[in-house]
């Protein structure tokens, strides 16, 4: 590897059920979720493509084709909006299929998230790489995966963007053991998966963004299979950590949490009191609903 190489490629593991969201998810993935008007996966490309990168792959299972069809063109949906005269419609669905280069390679079984990343070795080759998970999103005014990328430009080592939560929480998330090397930057001594509250090392966790050298691709194919069979992308870590250098960046943004419908909904009220098209009728609504609670 170069280590001077540039960060040209993201992966965005796509292939997961959703199934704290069915019904909705029988039939359509969950990364395709709205959250307004936007898919979830859209933000996350977005994101990506913000940080530079513009090559992207995606890791997609049975089920994900809505994915592949939405970052394709389709020319009969452009027509009629272009016979139409919708010029701002016809430009914004252009835009997702012209912002990036996004590739598609099938997981056929689902053996979890380090097995998934590892489905991108060919396509990353011997260079390093941004992870994105497709069901995250975050907003910053510098980018999570720039954060990282600058990380990695400094320290040519592997990154991951951590985000500060409370004490009772720590036990659903992976937990950063490590240095404090100040400016929210921490060098990794290890992950704790999913700690009690009394023995977690920290309450920096894992917020959905990482930054590899190729070398995790090592540690993916020799780490055995945890429970139910899936090769844990927190173990391919661990066994990495122990032989170079990994760092953790505090994130400076907002992490929101979509893995529920609790935080699903609030997502989408945040978003669309963000939205100058409907924000006003929305603030009118909440205060009128409050009242009546």
């Amino acid at each position: 590897m170069n280590r001077d190489a540039p960060i040209r490629k993201a992966v965005i593991p796509a292939a997961g059920f959703g199934t704290r969201f069915l019904p909705a998810t029988k039939s359509q993935p969950k990364e395709m979720l709205p959250i307004v008007d936007t898919p979830v996966i859209q933000y996350v490309v977005e994101e990506a493509v913000a940080s530079g990168i513009t090559d992207i792959l995606m890791v997609i299972g049975k089920g994900k084709r809505a994915i592949e069809e939405h970052f394709d063109r389709n020319f009969q949906l452009e027509d009629q909006l272009a016979c139409q005269n919708k010029t701002e419609e016809l430009e914004a669905i252009r835009h997702i299929s012209d912002m990036a280069e996004i590739h598609f390679v099938w997981q056929k079984e689902m053996k979890g998230l380090g097995h998934a990343v590892l489905c991108a070795l060919h396509h990353v080759g011997n260079e390093p790489f941004a992870v994105l998970l497709g069901d995250t999103v975050v907003g910053a005014e510098i980018p999570a995966t720039r954060q990282l990328i600058d990380v990695y430009t400094r320290y040519h080592s592997s990154a991951v963007v951590l985000e500060e939560v409370e004490p009772e929480k720590v036990s659903r998330y992976g937990v950063l053991k490590g240095r404090d090397m100040g400016d929210g930057l921490y060098q990794v001594e290890d992950f704790v998966e999913k700690p009690a509250m009394d023995r977690a090392p920290s309450n920096l966790v894992f917020a959905g963004r990482y930054v590899f050298t190729p070398a995790i691709f090592h540690y993916l194919k020799t780490t055995p299979p945890g429970q139910g069979g899936e090769i844990q992308l927190t173990d391919a870590m661990r066994a990495m950590v122990k032989d170079q250098a990994m760092y953790g960046k505090k994130l400076r943004g907002k992490r929101y949490d979509i893995g529920n419908k609790e935080g699903f909904v609030k997502t989408n009220i945040e978003f669309g009191l963000k939205d100058d098209e409907i924000r006003d009728q929305l603030v009118t609504y909440i205060k009128r609903r409050a009242k009546e609670l």
